[in-house]
């Protein structure tokens, strides 16, 4: 039988980007992606095991996000107003037929 983890830090160096993932989806909704519920004391394990993740890999934070130094990425209106006129070539506009 394997030895449960004790170590915080040992949990971080074996967390990948998939497991992080899944991990935010959960917090997110409330559900495994087995479709089980998450329980409450699951969901704050969770959500602290993300916002670490995010602390130590977030190098392009985004708005409300952990940034590398542990504080929550706080961006102006005028950064989020550019960030998306910026993303908006990338976006598909569809036109009404006339």
């Amino acid at each position: 039988m394997d030895r449960p983890i004790d170590d915080i830090e040992q949990l971080l160096a074996m967390m990948t980007p998939e497991l992080y993932q899944r991990l935010a989806t959960a917090v997110e909704i409330g559900r495994w992606p087995d479709g089980r519920v998450v329980s409450t004391e699951q969901r704050q394990h969770a959500l602290q095991m993300t916002l670490i993740y995010q602390s130590r890999h977030n190098d392009d934070a985004q708005h409300m996000s952990v940034n590398r130094s542990g504080e929550i990425e706080i961006k102006s209106k005028n950064d989020l107003k550019a960030q998306y006129r910026d993303d908006s070539a990338m976006i598909a506009r569809l036109k009404p037929e006339a």
